[in-house]
């Protein structure tokens, strides 16, 4: 009895101690830190269905802490979360994916949050320790997958700041453990009930504390260390050049980077967060003109006085397009700079001064933000064009304030009252399909390889007599002068002369409005020389057209083109950039034969021949493969190419070979 009342006494004594413990815990970590505090907590998951054990899918719950300890105002924050389950973000509050991806979105390779619709965290000196205007907690919601491992607690594989002006140690993860006392032979149930609330959980958290470098980097703008501008290959300017007490004017810039990449047409919207509404604009116009939402919502209430018919857009997502070039001069609409150009904006390689648009608005503001300081830009920004590619756009970041020519005439610079960027770039989805293709041929083989079956897309009619999967039958050159309906005959009357074995039901037709023969013309032992021919299918004009050809191999041997204007990319060795000379920029739509009756219609077309030489390259093969483009470009799209190339195993003779070049080139010149 004596030894059983000794051991009692010591496990009162252990568990009081640990109780006392447990009631005066440790400061948290963001109390030590004096810089910006980032946190991730696992609030945890359950399985989802369908059951799948090598793959289970799980509903994950988290929230992402970002907490300003230190002396400087934290600008435009953004934390990369290193997820590594195959994470998809299906929600987050006060943040958004700074590449501008919408929500759900695959983020298992990780990403970036960026604060929304607060970008900025305060100071405690400045706020006097507000918490509200100090941290931000973004709340997550998700699906992860499992992958046959048991899941545990699936932290991120790595949490940091992504600022350049902050530094950033080694996360801090505190794991989950369970502290028990083993007193399994002891009855006493108010020594259970004690040593139960001494149970330790923790573990579902990463920490880590940054804190601000000592000399900024060298990448970072010195005035009020605002953000570095990036690049990408569209840039959008939000200038705001005057602010009022209720209003201030913007200048939005549109400046395209990709040296082949273009936009037509361009439509540009975003989404107002706090109630703003358009009240004027000058070089460009929305798509709608409409103020019902502000007579019938706040707007209309607070500014009782205003004529409302005056107002342009009160939609939460405006989008607007560009005024013709007619309206450049127009002083109601007009007299912006880079304004007015029918939403074209050309490469910078091709002309510098048409690959920028730029418009002004006069924007209102609703209360609490009636204050000429008071400045923030729209979010979720979004821009497309005709036949171009699609753009991912990230969230604006405040950068140094831009520049602009002093409106008196003198040699002085004004700076903006405040800029924020948007960086754009092309991105390129799965499920696309080009809108363009390209053929081949060459002078060792009178055959054509055309533009392969369903090359833009095909048509989903179950009923539709043509298939999806065979390859395009090979056709004689004459017949790239034909409409895809009306070749059936000679590529049946071609596939029976070269004895090949047709298919039935028939491949259907490339569907590309615009299509580009290669072919190529001599081969010799100093250089060798091909043809480009465009077509256009579509019932749509192309000004200022351009292409761009790469070829792997033989592009360092490029000399001129003929009829083109053409030169090598500066930033490259290997792509031929090429576009109209002055007044034979247009290619023009199809057009109706000369007879509408019985002939078939016309494409408008664009021919030239490029030479090459062969000096220092002499490993170059140009019938085997060498000479035939690997990438080609038109109007910034990537068109789509063949699958196989002409054959060099049945050679024509030499002078056939020019016969069928002058015919062919004889009837283009005709049309």
């Amino acid at each position: 009895m004596g030894n059983r009342k000794l051991l009692i006494l010591f496990l009162v004594i252990i568990t009081l101690s640990l109780h006392n413990s447990l009631a005066q815990p440790p400061p948290p970590p963001n109390a030590t830190c004096n810089g910006v505090f980032l946190s991730y907590v696992y609030n945890g998951g359950r399985p989802v269905p369908p059951t799948d054990p090598a793959d289970q899918a799980h509903r994950f719950e988290s929230t992402v802490t970002v907490l300003n300890n230190g002396k400087d105002e934290l600008k435009s924050w953004m934390v990369f979360v290193g997820f590594n389950h195959s994470e998809i973000l299906v929600s987050a509050t006060n943040a958004v994916l700074a590449d501008g991806t919408p929500l759900p979105a695959s983020v298992g390779n990780g990403t970036v949050f960026a604060g929304f619709p607060e970008t900025d965290l305060k100071t405690a000196i400045e706020t006097a320790g507000d918490i509200t205007q100090m941290r931000t907690q973004v709340q997550l919601l998700g699906t992860l997958f499992a992958k046959g491992e048991d899941l545990g607690t699936p932290l991120p594989a790595n949490l940091t700041l992504v600022n350049r002006e902050y530094s950033c140690p080694v996360f801090t993860t505190q794991g989950s453990r369970t502290l028990t006392i083993p007193v399994s032979k002891v009855s006493d149930k108010q020594l259970c009930f004690a040593m139960d609330d001494a149970t330790l959980l923790t573990g579902n958290e990463m920490h880590v504390c940054c804190m601000r470098n000592l000399s900024p980097p060298t990448n970072v703008d010195g005035r009020d260390n605002f953000m570095p501008r990036k690049e990408g290959d569209l840039i959008i300017m939000y200038d705001v050049i005057s602010t009022q007490e209720s209003s201030y004017w913007a200048h939005v810039s549109i400046s395209n980077h990709n040296p082949i990449g273009r936009l037509d047409n361009w439509n540009l919207s975003w989404e107002w967060m706090r109630d703003e509404f358009i009240y004027s604009m000058k070089g460009a116009y929305p798509s709608v003109v409409d103020a019902t939402d502000c007579i019938f919502g706040r707007q209309g209430q607070f500014y009782k006085d205003t004529d409302f018919s005056q107002v342009l857009s009160c939609e939460r997502r405006p989008t607007i397009t560009d005024l013709p070039p007619t309206s450049a001069n127009d002083t109601k609409l007009g007299m912006i700079p880079f304004c007015c150009r029918n939403g074209t904006l050309l490469p910078p390689s091709m002309d510098p001064s048409q690959s920028v648009s730029a418009f002004q608005m006069q924007v209102f503001k609703m209360p609490p933000y009636l204050n000429r300081t008071e400045l923030n830009p729209p979010q979720n920004w979004k821009i497309n064009g005709s036949m171009n590619n699609d753009y991912q756009c990230g969230q604006p970041v405040q950068v140094s304030p831009s520049l602009f020519p002093d409106s008196s005439g003198l040699p002085a610079q004004r700076a903006a009252v405040a800029s924020w960027q948007v960086v754009c770039n092309i991105t390129h989805f799965k499920e696309e399909k080009p809108k363009c293709c390209v053929s081949f041929s060459a002078f060792f083989n009178d055959s054509v390889v055309p533009c392969s079956t369903c090359a833009c897309g095909c048509n989903n009619n179950p009923s539709q007599t043509c298939s999806a999967d065979e390859p395009a039958l090979l056709l004689p050159s004459e017949s790239l002068l034909v409409p895809f309906d009306n070749r059936t005959k000679k590529a049946l009357d071609w596939a029976k002369l070269k004895r090949k074995k047709v298919p039935n039901p028939l491949p259907c037709g490339d569907n590309c409005g615009v299509s580009i023969n290669w072919h190529i013309l001599t081969d010799y032992k100093s250089g060798w020389t091909a043809r480009i021919t465009l077509f256009n299918w579509g019932e749509t004009n192309f000004a200022d057209w351009f292409a761009a050809v790469q070829l792997d191999k033989a592009g360092p041997g490029f000399e001129k083109v003929y009829s083109f204007n053409g030169s090598l990319l500066s930033d490259s060795n290997n792509t031929v950039f090429m576009q109209g000379l002055p007044g034979l920029n247009y290619l023009v739509a199809e057009t109706d034969g000369h007879n509408p009756r019985k002939d078939p219609r016309v494409p408008g077309s664009q021919q030239s021949v490029l030479l090459f030489t062969k000096k220092n390259m002499p490993l170059i093969n140009v019938a085997r493969g060498d000479g035939f483009p690997t990438k080609v470009i038109f109007n910034g799209e990537e068109c789509a190419l063949p699958t196989i190339r002409p054959s060099s195993g049945y050679r024509i003779s030499a002078a056939t070979g020019v016969l069928s070049i002058v015919v062919v080139l004889a009837v283009l010149l005709m049309q």
